[in-house]
């Protein structure tokens, strides 16, 4: 200080001495102030940042559904913590609310800011508050739905599996930290990826990345009249197995031969096989107390067409070497419905092993309870246009060329969903492509997020 004085001019007196003492505290502080009210701006734009990614993150969920306020709301907050990271030596408080009626997001974030001149500026802390709004215009989809409240790898996709979603959303009910999983090589693309409990992937390519800790959504179908069992059942002319080759064991219906088929109850199920042939005439085909199989070289196509599995002995295999053509139908109690099932089952039955060659599939990831098993081997699947809904089975997609790609549209909703080897599930959302309905509660809903001024 005094080499610093020397450099000015003073008398005896002091004047400049005094003056300096007064001037320096004054700098200082001007200086201060300027510095700490930079520190308050950059960080102010963080918060506001934060809270734009939340608000429009909770507006996305509105648009899935059968979203509840509180899932919107723990998205918005997660979102905002993930984006803020606010500091241990800081406080911080989110809110955010659904608007009525249910179209937009909004947050306001709160976060105190210690000074790190508070004696100088004698300002100890700053609050910082920001607000944002998310309004919704337009459309987006769900297409993906893993109803298992808490199964390991309810969604699970392994080695070089892929979903190709970039319309529509993935979303887990799985509460497990490994509710989704993505082993390997395997990847997955859509619009939003959402997980009620964790995300499993360290190796797997997600994008964008899962978000966790979602609330779970509800069954969107649960309340979906579906067909019931005819107590005719059908019996297959002699035509549609010309070699005249027995049936394997069970009341299962064979077809060998190149036939079209009628809707109606196939008691036992129904069983495509030999290089046969098989157009299917519009309506409901109900599999009754057993499989649908489509192996050895055969093909299944129709346009208009549903599938309805009841009983313990339910479920399907469409196997390696098969073509399939299905669309859902465009009315009646199936409308838009690809396939369903019956969505209790006591002990179901896997199809069994003497009727292919194929082996079993891996067990699912996390176990749980039994379910009845659809598997799509097939490597010819492109158009599979439709809802799927197995709310008691498992989806196992084990080709290795792309599935339902040539679809305008594909929903599945099922309890578990697993990817093996290379299949590329395609879940195409361009519904006004075709005039197959989405059922009620999944595909499309009001509202593209945008943020509010």
């Amino acid at each position: 200080m005094t080499a610093l004085l020397r450099r000015f001019p003073h008398d005896r007196s002091g004047t400049v001495l005094i003056a300096f003492a007064v001037a320096l505290p004054i700098l200082l502080g001007a200086v201060s102030a300027a510095v700490e009210y930079s520190r308050l701006l950059y960080r102010k734009a963080q918060l506001q940042s934060a809270a734009d990614a939340g608000a429009l993150a909770g507006a996305t969920l509105l648009k899935l559904a059968n979203s509840d306020d509180a899932s919107v709301t723990s998205i918005t907050r997660q979102t905002i913590e993930g984006q803020a990271r606010t500091p241990v030596d800081r406080s911080s408080r989110i809110t955010a609310e659904v608007g009525t009626p249910r179209s937009s997001v909004s947050t306001v974030v709160e976060e105190t800011v210690p000074s790190l001149m508070g004696k100088l500026l004698s300002l100890p802390s700053t609050t910082l508050i920001v607000r944002a709004t998310a309004q919704l215009v337009g459309s987006v989809r769900l297409c993906l739905l893993a109803l298992d409240p808490s199964a390991k790898g309810a969604f699970d996709l392994e080695k070089r599996a892929q979903v190709t979603a970039e319309g529509c959303s993935l979303y887990s009910n799985s509460t497990s930290p490994s509710g989704i999983l993505g082993k390997d090589s395997a990847t997955a693309r859509a619009l939003s990826i959402c997980s009620a409990g964790g995300f499993d992937g360290s190796k797997a390519l997600f994008t964008p990345a899962p978000v966790t800790d979602c609330a779970p959504i509800g069954d969107p179908l649960k309340d979906r009249p579906l067909p019931s069992p005819d107590v005719n059942c059908v019996i297959l002319s002699p035509y549609a197995n010309p070699t005249g080759k027995r049936p394997p064991p069970g009341p299962i219906n064979m077809v060998t031969g190149n036939v079209t088929l009628d809707p109606g109850t196939y008691c036992g199920g129904l069983r495509v096989t030999d290089n046969a042939s098989v157009s299917l005439r519009p309506g409901t085909y109900v599999m009754k107390d057993g499989p649908l199989i489509v192996d050895k070289r055969a093909s299944l196509s129709g346009q208009g067409v549903g599938f309805f599995f009841t009983g313990d002995r339910g479920g399907m295999l469409l196997d390696k070497d098969t073509t399939i053509s299905l669309t859902a139908p465009t009315s009646g109690v199936m409308a838009g419905l690809l396939m369903a099932e019956q969505r209790t089952v006591l002990d179901p039955i896997p199809v069994p092993i003497d009727l292919v060659v194929t082996p079993p599939p891996p067990p699912p990831p996390g176990g749980g309870k039994a379910m009845r098993e659809y598997r799509i081997i097939s490597d010819n699947a492109r158009t599979m246009l439709g809802t799927i809904y197995l709310p008691a089975g498992r989806l196992i997609i084990d080709s290795s060329r792309p599935v339902a790609d040539q679809s305008a549209y594909t929903v599945i909703v099922a309890r578990q969903i697993n990817l093996y080897e290379g299949p590329n599930l395609h879940l195409n959302a361009n519904y006004g492509a075709t005039s197959v309905p989405v059922p009620d509660g999944v595909g499309p809903k009001s509202g593209t997020a945008s943020l509010r001024s």
